[in-house]
């Protein structure tokens, strides 16, 4: 798996879309696609415990193998020569695609599958998977408007400062590198608010005193990436708030959003921040979840 984009699919228009976008990465990047469907056979069972009929397995066990023939199809769609693999093990989708994840490149889901509910903003799948996963988790999400994968646009991060967003930034580098695509990088100086406890009003701030020590921060934080990757253009933004309404208003125009799990006010053993699960939900644009690198 350390050379593939690894892919969940069920079947749905959701599953579909996300096989496109790993399809094109995996040929951006020469790797192989790894398309997989879990086929929950250990947990049909009728009432008492009576186990469905073999017949019936058979049946749903065809669908499965149609599911995975439709998705390879649609990924040669995108690019002909691409090396698949495809599998359907007798495991649940979310502990199957985390246990890959110890050794895929990237791992890809739809933002919604077919159990999830009208209305749903992220299905189950998705978001247990961008939480959990080992490596880099990507939610495919696309633009409100017309329905359609973005195609062109900026690679956006949010940074904050904290170790994961390090991380994340570092990951947008390389991303915005392959696509030779413009970086947006957008730094939230302060995410202290009353929101909480007092409505809307904000903690008062010498707001201008702070400004030039935290865009000299920032462009500390980029050199040396800067550096590394000579030929992507970059963009910084300021905020002087939480990121979210920025990264959800940038992802209408970009073509991937880059976020780490957690940021500098996540919990310790926080599977995913604020920040995060507002993009996994509400983005016009795929989102890549950077977990944190774990000790050594």
């Amino acid at each position: 798996m350390e050379n593939k984009i690894v892919v969940g699919v069920d079947g749905s228009a959701a599953s579909g879309t996300a096989v496109r976008w790993a399809a094109q990465e995996a040929g951006r990047r020469h790797l192989g696609l790894h398309i997989v469907h879990g086929f929950r056979a250990t947990e049909l069972y009728y009432g008492g415990g009576l186990a469905i009929p073999s017949k019936l397995i058979d049946s749903l066990r065809e669908a499965g193998e149609q599911v995975l023939k439709d998705a390879e199809r649609t990924a040669r769609g995108v690019v002909e020569d691409l090396s698949i693999s495809t599998d359907m093990p007798t495991e649940p989708p979310v502990p199957l695609l985390i246990d890959l994840s110890r050794e895929a490149r990237m791992i890809v889901v739809g933002h919604s599958g077919r159990s999830a509910f009208t209305g749903m903003l992220v299905g189950a799948t998705a978001a247990m998977v961008a939480s959990h996963a080992h490596c880099p988790a990507v939610v495919v999400r696309m633009r409100e408007d017309s329905g359609d994968l973005p195609v062109s646009g900026p690679v956006v991060v949010g940074v904050d400062g904290s170790p994961n967003s390090e991380q994340a930034l570092a990951t947008a580098f390389e991303e915005a590198s392959l696509r030779n695509a413009p970086l947006v990088a957008l730094h939230a100086w302060s995410d202290v608010t009353y929101d909480d406890f007092y409505g809307a009003s904000r903690l008062p701030s010498p707001w201008e005193a702070i400004r030039d020590e935290e865009e000299r921060l920032l462009a500390q934080r980029l050199a040396g990436w800067q550096e590394k990757y000579p030929t992507v253009e970059i963009r910084r933004e300021l905020l002087r708030d939480r990121p979210r309404h920025a990264l959800l208003e940038h992802s209408a125009q970009a073509q991937l959003l880059v976020v780490g799990s957690r940021g500098r006010g996540g919990f310790t053993g926080m599977l995913l921040g604020s920040t995060s699960q507002a993009m996994i939900q509400h983005a016009q644009c795929p989102v890549l979840v950077v977990r944190p690198e774990k000790a050594k």
